[in-house]
């Protein structure tokens, strides 16, 4: 094991991981509002939004799917040590990790069971930027409508059509969080 996978972890963990976990909570239960979140320092190419997400959220009984911009030996080491989640393929993944472009096709992943539509998929996924400009947002935890700048508006609506079954988003860039929910409408207006 490389000397950065001991590296990089919570300074503080209870209270690091708390704030963060507070961030992650906020992004999910207010779609398309911007949070930020820091608290690790992962390697390269993981952003810092990312990485903290992985430590909050994964563990042992976590299995992870790396996409192929983060399936590095560093990332893996990272991953292993910090949190001890195993690294799986994206059919058996409860998180997975990667550019937003590295998560298309979406029907790859677990979109949950009738009798456990919460066993679905959570995906992690970097974009360039966060700005709420771009796609509608509409549903739980929206007053009206929020904008998110997301693309590839006919994945969205591939994933809303499977409800209450579909995989749920936390989108990531450098320090900034937003989720998007399974249950959040997207339209071009």
């Amino acid at each position: 094991m490389s000397e950065l996978a001991l590296q990089g972890g919570f300074n503080s963990p209870p209270e690091d991981a708390a704030r963060a976990f507070r961030s992650i909570m906020g992004a999910m239960a207010h779609p398309g509002r911007i949070f930020g979140i820091k608290g690790v320092n992962p390697p390269a190419p993981m952003s810092v939004a990312m990485g903290t997400i992985a430590l909050v959220l994964c563990d042992a009984d976590t299995p992870l799917a790396l996409m192929p911009s983060l399936d590095t030996v560093e990332v893996r080491s990272w991953i292993t040590f910090q949190t001890g989640a195993p690294i799986t393929a994206a059919g058996r993944a409860m998180f997975a990790l990667g550019q937003w472009r590295e998560m298309l096709p979406l029907g790859r992943f677990n979109r949950g069971e009738a009798e456990y539509p919460d066993r679905s998929a959570t995906l992690i996924a970097e974009c360039e930027t966060l700005k709420n400009s771009g796609l509608a947002l509409r549903g739980p935890g929206i007053r009206d409508v929020a904008r998110l700048s997301l693309a590839n508006l006919p994945a969205f609506q591939e994933n809303a059509a499977q409800f209450p079954l579909g995989v749920d988003f936390l989108f990531c860039s450098g320090t900034q969080i937003a989720g998007v929910p399974r249950t959040t409408r997207i339209s071009e207006v």
